[in-house]
């Protein structure tokens, strides 16, 4: 029996729509620059080739997950992209910069009858996450379902992000609200 679940261990680590360091027969690939774009070439949706996955980091979904140029997704940050109904779940454009324990989230429990159980009431619909080109979220900052925020804005470190947030702005808080507007300094 142990041998069995040990064949059913690894083939699942191997097929598995996901990376992270729960997967031990790939997460090691992580560690070495060529095994990494390799691995994520595979796995995402789409990956470029400046995009870096660190170890520690996990994906879920990867097939359904798009990762520009120049981004890093740094350890402990959690893009949760599984769907049955979409297509696309989550999209990092260029040159978008993220900080450790960033996690995205497509989909929430539901939790809106009081005669099931919460466990039980399965999830509410999908929606999509777009981080636009050259925005940054910070360390611990948390992106809820249907988010897009906006080119070249600001997301402050431990934020939750509950509504879009616009092109050019600084936003934080929980939940994070626009706190300045980013202006051209000649």
């Amino acid at each position: 029996m142990l041998i069995i679940d040990i064949i059913k261990k690894i083939r699942y680590n191997l097929s598995a729509d996901r990376i992270g360091p729960d997967i031990p027969f790939t997460h090691w690939k992580l560690y070495y620059q060529n095994q990494m774009l390799k691995l994520c070439k595979r796995k995402f949706k789409s990956f470029s080739d400046t995009a870096v996955f660190r170890p520690g980091a996990y994906a879920i979904g990867c097939s359904k997950i798009v990762i520009g140029e120049r981004v890093v997704i740094r350890p402990q940050s959690m893009l949760f992209g599984d769907s049955v109904s979409s297509e696309t779940t989550i999209i990092i454009e260029d040159d978008v910069m993220i900080g450790s324990g960033v996690h995205i989230y497509i989909h929430n429990h539901r939790f809106d009858r009081l005669d099931i159980p919460l466990i039980d009431q399965g999830y509410y619909a999908d929606k999509p996450v777009v981080l636009k080109s050259g925005c940054w979220v910070g360390a611990n900052a948390v992106i809820l379902p249907g988010v897009t925020v906006g080119r070249n804005s600001v997301i402050g470190a431990g934020s939750v992000v509950t509504k879009s947030i616009p092109d050019g702005v600084v936003a934080g808080g929980n939940p994070a609200k626009i706190l300045k507007t980013i202006t051209d300094i000649k």
